[in-house]
């Protein structure tokens, strides 16, 4: 998935052996168009963006800076699927409400590491280039990481389907 960003592209290897049905969610996503526009509405310094809030977040249209984080698409909720791989610097995951089983669209991109999410969250993928541009990504305020005037993903595409 090649993310488009205010400063470049952010490419992410996304890991359908490690999260099949996660993968296929995001690849229907993109493909749709549901993530251009949308805000990274919570950023915290040290840990993580998150993204993805199709229903609430498009900056362009619909966005309700009251909602945004609670919503998803019409795809609907995603079981869990827990792996090994431990949440470094770059990983990107599936953000959730309490039950493990309600990931939809949003997701986080891991600015450090943070062990405290091993097998809690659902490994989607990992950033293989332009983390430099995630560096630069708006950060929140207070404890949860509201963002005022939010950056966006520009756009998002899948590499494969470019040949």
């Amino acid at each position: 998935m090649v993310i488009q960003l205010k400063d470049g592209e952010v490419v992410v290897a996304l890991r359908d052996d490690l999260a099949p049905k996660h993968v296929e969610q995001i690849k229907k996503l993109v493909r749709a168009g549901e993530y251009d526009n949308v805000a990274f509405h919570r950023v915290i310094e040290g840990f993580m963006a998150q993204t993805g809030d199709v229903q609430f977040g498009d900056l362009t249209e619909a966005y309700n800076s009251q909602r945004v984080g609670t919503g998803g698409s019409s795809l609907g909720t995603i079981e869990a699927e827990f792996s090994a791989e431990s949440f470094v610097r770059g990983t990107v995951g599936m953000a959730r409400a309490q039950d493990p089983n309600s990931a939809n669209s949003q997701f986080f991109i891991m600015f450090a590491p943070g062990s405290f999410l091993d097998g809690q969250y659902t490994v989607v993928g990992n950033v293989e280039s332009g983390m430099e541009f995630v560096d630069n990504i708006k950060r929140g305020e207070g404890p949860n990481g509201a963002v005022t005037d939010p950056d966006r993903m520009i756009s998002a595409r899948i590499a494969a389907d470019a040949n």
